[in-house]
């Protein structure tokens, strides 16, 4: 054993047994239980950050712990491999997606195996790859036949230049994000997935995730919005509209239907579309609220507007007539692109209102008191269900919530006008883009049979690989070699669907397929799929709590529903870790940017207290501005590159510092101070356990008469096992496992090993500080245990055994207070009846200093913690 530790060597030996054993090769064994553990797996974007470590280490804890414990471990890694990013990068470097993404997969790939993870690499996938997107192929022609997957006109964000459909995300001020073209709303044909469809299981089975976050079931139920209402029907005004018809609205408070007094229209609603017609100023408003963004939280920020369109609709309940305003806060993705206005009880349609001049007429007021109504200023009382009644609502008056409810809904659905409705506030997923590097849709539009899916034996229907996007739409669209093609039913001339699917799809399945990645005769072998199948672990980012995880349940239970899998849900536990966050600096520049200063080219002033009160450049000595702590990012130069870490300090003190600076689940503050101490520790460690090798090899203690010193480190040891069990296990809190390993090595200082029976207990503390701190830093474990137990490998252990008998104390150690306050402490066998442990307490000397000879009044013992004195 050398005498120094050297990172890069320890490591290097260890990755390279690895490989060459395929020590993490997972195999399905019925005769063991199994464990999955599972990370988000990431987009290949050419580097690892520290975020990306932190998570991936997390997993593999979990994982090497579990193996440990005796499981059949599963831990894979793949690349979500399809998306812009690609494309936006070929348009920058005039390459092509594919190879981009290929060069960077490989970079990243040796950047995870210098992390050492213990990940069955013989499983690894690539989204981007036909062998994956075949069978997502597959189940699309499969969910198109049975209607789940279905065509429709959907509203969307239209960049005019690129040619292309924006998310909400990619709209900033009303423009491309990349082309700076003003963003139109555009109605054009759509694929989408009936997630609604499955709104009810997707919300009752939420209370089946035991193993979730609270907050990540929380999130998932607001975003699913189950409410209860009703939709009422107002029949159009033909004198003004000119023929009938209706204008249906969902409302979640039929009981205030009294007090409507407008409706509001989405500009792409028919209404709108007739008034605009003959009205050119409404047309032009029409216009420009089209141009406006898709997503609630747009037009939830922008200012409210409208224009009246001269057109009116028939109160259901009183028959008087309502005007139609045509309002940019109404999408017309949502319901029927129609609501009816309540200003005197909703905020929105309040100040909409008061805007316009319309009339605002309270339908609710306390029960006791004045109704302290104010049609100019907004009150937020109105929201209450409880303590109201209904006014000026007619033979509705003097009702509470409920029974104003029960009443309007009944008669609306006694006039067909109307019925009681549970609705979703969850939409179904669009999944059409208009993008080149997605998995294309394997549809074929035919002149004659319509849309027809591709049938099996012709899938994949393979992307081209060698397209350079010029960024001007769909460069797909533009290739005749891959759109002509012949329908399958009828054999005529047919073009194939230029449109791929959104990214989201393929991340939706991923870990599904890694039970068996090589298989060709299906989306997975069943038999692998029913052993692997759900994931034990899965651990990523919070900002995937909604859309990835929503969709990934989503598709859990289609595949469920296709045969495919057996469970109802894809992950059994989840942990959300928190961001890796670090001090931001800069300097202001002229044109009013910011010079983002790296932390390590800063000089830091601290106070008494550790506070930053200062910070100046490192060359040239001049101030720095100081911008606070923010999530590592390349934007803010705040970022720590794995591999210069790596190559500097050792995979190992890299995963020592994550899993020690704070618990998974918070943010972790990078620390220069935090990482220096991990590696000392671990060059504190490889010392300890050399000092003893070279003393040469023994056996760990298995029985024998042992001092007061060494049974106190035995009971150390074997609290310590315990405790780091359930730390990793149940509480998944690392910090405090490695705390307490930290403790267990103090106490190994302290207590003389110097005699035989000494150096066995030292082996037998050595050998398990070795293992336990293993799942956390696996490679200096396997060097150190090569030294303990030489011909042995690390791998094939198991967690050590608790010694309960190791756990019985002889003697115990209780603090004396004197009125409450500490004065001592005396230690007496385990067993000590009451009257003997009074006695050691009141002589001890301290003890009589402080009783200044006055008598005790009481004495209160404590079973195993104190004594209390009170004279």
């Amino acid at each position: 054993m050398q005498e120094h530790y050297s990172p890069r060597e320890v490591e290097s030996v260890a990755q390279q047994k690895w490989e060459q054993t395929a020590a993490f090769r997972a195999v399905e064994d019925a005769s063991r239980p199994k464990y999955y553990a599972l990370s988000m797996f990431p987009y290949p974007s050419g580097k690892l950050h520290m975020g990306h470590v932190r998570n991936y280490t997390i997993t593999d804890a979990l994982a090497r712990y579990m193996r440990l414990q005796g499981y059949n471990v599963l831990q894979p890694m793949g690349w979500d491999a399809f998306g812009l990013p690609a494309e936006n990068a070929a348009l920058k470097n005039g390459g092509a997606p594919a190879a981009w993404t290929y060069a960077n997969i490989d970079t990243m790939r040796g950047q995870l195996k210098s992390l050492g993870f213990a990940i069955d690499w013989a499983r690894e996938l690539a989204t981007c790859k036909p062998d994956y997107y075949r069978w997502e192929q597959w189940l699309f022609t499969r969910l198109f036949e049975k209607g789940v997957i279905y065509k429709k006109n959907g509203v969307v964000n239209w960049d005019p230049v690129d040619q292309t459909v924006l998310a909400n995300e990619q709209v900033i001020d009303g423009r491309g994000w990349r082309s700076g073209a003003l963003v139109e709303k555009r109605e054009i044909p759509m694929y989408y997935f009936g997630i609604t469809q499955y709104a009810e299981e997707l919300l009752n089975d939420l209370d089946k995730l035991d193993g979730w976050p609270e907050q990540v079931k929380t999130m998932q139920r607001n975003w699913i919005g189950k409410s209860y209402g009703a939709d009422v029907v107002f029949a159009y005004d033909a004198d003004s509209i000119g023929h009938g018809g209706e204008l249906k609205v969902y409302t979640t408070r039929p009981d205030t239907l009294m007090g409507a007094t407008y409706v509001a229209v989405a500009a792409e609603h028919p209404l709108a579309t007739q008034a605009a017609s003959a009205n050119p100023e409404l047309a032009a408003f029409v216009a420009e609220c089209k141009k406006g963004g898709v997503s609630e939280a747009d037009i939830a920020t922008q200012e409210k507007r409208g224009m009246p369109t001269g057109l009116f609709v028939i109160h259901p309940l009183t028959g008087e007539k309502l005007p139609v305003w045509v309002a940019n806060y109404v999408l017309w993705g949502y319901g029927e692109g129609a609501v009816m206005a309540v200003p005197a009880h909703d905020e929105r349609d309040f100040e909409f209102a008061n805007k316009y001049g319309l009339p605002i007429t309270q339908v609710y007021a306390p029960l006791e008191g004045e109704a302290r109504f104010d049609a100019t200023t907004w009150q937020d009382w109105y929201a209450a269900k409880d303590g109201l009644k209904t006014v000026n609502s007619g033979k509705y008056d003097g009702l509470n919530f409920t029974a104003a409810f029960d009443a309007i809904v009944a008669d609306l659905e006694a006039k067909g006008a109307g019925a009681r409705k549970t609705q979703y506030r969850l939409r179904d997923w669009g999944i059409s883009r208009q993008r080149y590097w997605g998995c294309p849709i394997p549809i074929i539009h035919c002149p004659c049979c319509g849309d027809v899916p591709v049938p099996e034996k012709d899938l994949p229907v393979v992307l081209p690989e060698n397209v350079i996007p010029d960024g001007a739409g769909s460069p797909l669209a533009k290739m005749p070699e891959f759109y002509e093609t012949t329908c399958p039913k009828c054999g005529g001339a047919a073009r194939r669907e230029t449109d791929t699917m959104d990214t989201f799809v393929e991340s939706s399945w991923y870990y599904a397929r890694y039970a068996s990645p090589g298989c060709t005769t299906g989306m997975v072998d069943k038999q692998a799929a029913d052993y692997w199948l759900q994931v034990d672990q899965y651990v990523g980012g919070i900002e995937h709590a909604i859309l990835h995880l929503l969709y990934a349940r989503f598709f859990h239970k289609l595949m469920r529903d296709e045969g495919l899998v057996s469970s109802d849900e894809p992950f059994k536990s989840l942990l959300t870790q928190g961001m890796v966050v670090c001090e931001t600096f800069y300097r202001d520049l002229p044109n009013g940017s910011k010079d983002w200063i790296a932390p390590q080219d800063v000089v830091l002033e601290r106070d008494g207290k550790g506070k930053i009160v200062a910070a100046t450049h490192r060359v040239d000595g001049q101030p720095v501005a100081i911008g606070g702590i923010e999530k590592m990012s390349k934007s803010k130069n705040n970022g720590v590159d794995p591999s210069e870490f790596i190559e500097k300090y050792g995979a190992d003190t890299a995963r020592l510092f994550m899993m020690f600076a704070a618990p998974p689940e918070q943010s972790l503050e990078w620390s220069d101070a935090g990482v220096e101490g991990a590696f000392r520790f671990l060059k504190r460690l490889w010392k300890v356990v050399r000092e003893h090798a070279e003393g040469g090899v023994v056996a760990a203690y298995s029985g024998g008469e042992l001092d007061a010193g060494l049974k106190a480190l035995r009971h150390k040891l074997h609290g310590t096992i315990q405790k780091v069990a359930d730390d990793y296990g149940r509480r998944q809190q690392f910090n405090t496992a490695i705390a307490a390993v930290m403790e267990l090595l103090n106490t190994y200082d302290k207590t003389d090993r110097s005699a035989a029976v000494g150096r066995s207990v030292a082996q037998e503390v050595l050998e398990a500080v070795v293992i336990v701190l293993s799942p956390i830093v696996p490679h200096i474990a396997d060097a150190l245990w090569a030294a303990l137990r030489p011909g042995t490998e690390l791998l094939e252990q198991g967690w050590p055994k608790v010694d309960e008998a190791a756990l019985v104390k002889s003697e115990v150690e209780l603090m004396v207070q004197v009125n409450g306050k500490l004065r001592g402490s005396v230690t007496v066998p385990a067993d000590a009846p009451q009257d003997v442990i009074q006695g050691a307490a009141l002589a001890h000397e301290n003890v009589l200093k402080f009783m200044e000879g006055k008598p005790a009044r009481k004495v209160i013992v404590v079973p195993g913690r104190l004594v209390n004195i009170v004279v």
